[in-house]
């Protein structure tokens, strides 16, 4: 679980995004961050046994931070309003399909795994890894106790089908996916819980078979 006062400071930067509030609750900030290496890393360690490519995983690699790069974006704000950690061999900057979780106050925290826009042989892989192994794929995701808590698989696609591929393939939906995310939103009650742990851990155990799917080019 989380501590309250992590998403109170969540909270508070939401409402005051600028560089003097921040250095005036830098303390705090560090006590937020701390909590969230704590959580992470016994996430890390509930996780190894039912996914060994995490051993030896440090938390510190896995959180993404605060600070937003905002060179090329039109929202200047400095600071994100979110904790948030990506687990996958490799950590954070992984190429792997990995678990994600966002902690963010007023309905925003969710859980996620998958992978977002991998390069282009990454992609090919996974494209046909679906073509050649489409029954198997299809049952994964239409297995019941994963459809109940991930519905769909999201992530930006092509108007068409991939080159190579028909428009009439029985897979062209998955095919045309440039991601392949599942997401299951968590409530801010469940934030502070001891559950909370557990749960994520429950819905990791769920995309397990998602995520090796995905990662068997590189196995």
């Amino acid at each position: 679980m989380l501590a309250p006062n992590t998403l109170h400071f969540l909270n508070e930067l939401h409402q005051h995004n600028d560089r003097l509030w921040f250095d005036a609750h830098r303390e705090a900030y560090q006590i937020a961050m701390r909590d969230m290496q704590s959580f992470t890393s016994n996430l890390i360690t509930a996780l190894t046994p039912i996914d060994p490519s995490l051993e030896g995983l440090e938390a510190k690699a896995c959180i993404f931070r605060l600070f937003r790069d905002v060179r090329f974006s039109k929202n200047k704000l400095p600071y994100k309003t979110n904790l948030a950690a990506y687990l996958a061999k490799g950590g954070r900057k992984s190429e792997r399909a990995g678990f994600y979780f966002h902690f963010e106050p007023n309905g925003k925290s969710f859980f996620g795994a998958g992978i977002w826009m991998p390069e282009a042989p990454v992609l090919h892989a996974i494209r046909q890894e679906i073509d050649y192994n489409w029954s198997e794929f299809n049952q994964l995701v239409n297995k019941a106790s994963f459809k109940k808590l991930f519905p769909t698989i999201e992530g930006e696609r092509l108007k068409k089908a991939p080159k190579g591929y028909a428009i009439d393939h029985p897979a062209v939906a998955y095919l045309q996916l440039k991601s392949f995310l599942v997401t299951h939103p968590i409530p801010d009650a469940l934030l502070t819980q001891k559950e909370l742990l557990k749960t994520l851990q429950r819905y990791c155990v769920a995309a397990k078979p998602f995520l090796d799917f995905l990662n068997r080019n590189f196995d």
